[in-house]
């Protein structure tokens, strides 16, 4: 609740002053635009360092895209899931579920991480089903308002795609970490997707601070830049100093922003402009990206099968054994037969 009611309101364009004062735009508004002031300038094309500005004097930073398409449509599906949960698995008791949602073996059954039967079963998909996934209603509202926000930010920013395989990608490495380090435990959420934007904004940062800023645009955009990485470091330091309290899965935020820096590092650095630092920085990041996913994967299937518990391989047993008034609602029907036959 302290996360969802006291975060930090992304660096939009509007919350600048002087030259960082900046209101967004798309590319197309921002060419029609120049063209327009070139005309009536007199000239068939504005200077190369001409920065947009509004009739206000408000200068535009430009942005890929005007919404954040996939931001707004995952978080539709994660709350309509959640509800369906909600609806077909009924409600536990707060004592069960303090997140106000379903039983926790639904949340299993339903594709969250379980890391029995991620490497016993080969269900790998779980490594990206989990984000789809929440534990109840505070749950679901402080990573959708997240992600809704700082999230469809960077989605405007990046455009879809780059966003898409950043989001996904620091899903999957969150997941395998959590794996690793936490095999006994039921994993869902999107936070370790969002630890993983905030990794790639860092790893951005760390790119265009080796980009020459020549012209008025350029400062603007870096103006902005600065902006987003104070409030990405803060929404960072948050997130970690409450990945510490019960049902909050560290290892995964942990796993989001690794998977999510070093992504960034690989993408940012191929729009560098100096040669030199662009093959610099593309080789660190994908060798900081392959040696984070290649020790993860090799550690989760050679060694952390053994330290998997046997109960996890029927969850509603193992919460019937921990709370006493347990019910298992969404009990997949290969467990209802076997106690069938028992």
């Amino acid at each position: 609740l302290f996360v969802f009611f006291f975060y930090p309101t992304p660096a939009t364009p509007t919350d600048f002053d002087d030259i960082e004062h900046a209101t967004k735009a798309t590319n197309n508004d921002f060419k029609k635009e120049k063209r327009k002031k070139g005309k009536t300038n007199g000239t068939k094309e504005v200077d190369n360092d001409y920065s947009l500005y509004t009739e206000e004097g408000i200068p535009i930073y430009v942005v890929k895209q005007s919404y954040g398409y996939l931001s707004i449509a995952i978080s539709l599906v994660q709350t309509g899931i959640l509800t369906a949960m909600m609806i077909k698995c009924s409600v536990a008791p707060f004592s069960i579920n303090p997140m106000i949602g379903p039983y926790p073996d639904g949340l299993s059954y339903w594709g969250g991480k379980n890391s029995y039967d991620l490497l016993y079963n080969k269900e790998w998909w779980r490594l990206f089903s989990p984000v789809l996934l929440h534990a109840g209603v505070f749950h679901l509202m402080c990573n959708v308002a997240i992600q809704l926000d700082s999230g469809a930010f960077y989605e405007k920013e990046w455009g879809s795609v780059v966003w898409l395989v950043i989001y996904l990608g620091s899903t999957a490495g969150g997941n395998a970490l959590s794996t690793v380090i936490n095999p006994n435990t039921i994993g869902v959420g999107s936070s370790g997707s969002v630890c993983g934007l905030f990794g790639a904004k860092i790893a951005e940062t760390i790119c265009r601070c080796w980009q020459p800023r020549r012209s008025n645009y350029e400062k603007v955009k870096f103006g902005v830049l600065m902006k987003e990485f104070a409030t990405t470091m803060f929404s960072v330091i948050l997130i970690f100093l409450f990945s510490f309290i019960p049902y909050v899965d560290w290892a995964a935020h942990l796993g989001g922003v690794l998977s999510g820096f070093g992504l960034g590092i690989v993408i940012f650095s191929c729009k560098m402009k100096t040669q030199r630092w662009r093959i610099l920085w593309f080789m660190f990041g994908i060798t900081i990206t392959a040696m984070f996913y290649g020790v993860t994967f090799i550690v989760m299937y050679q060694e952390s099968k053994d330290d998997v518990a046997e109960e996890m391989n029927d969850v509603c047993s193992y919460y019937m054994k921990i709370f006493d008034d347990y019910k298992c609602n969404c009990m997949l029907e290969r467990y209802q037969n076997g106690d069938d036959e028992n």
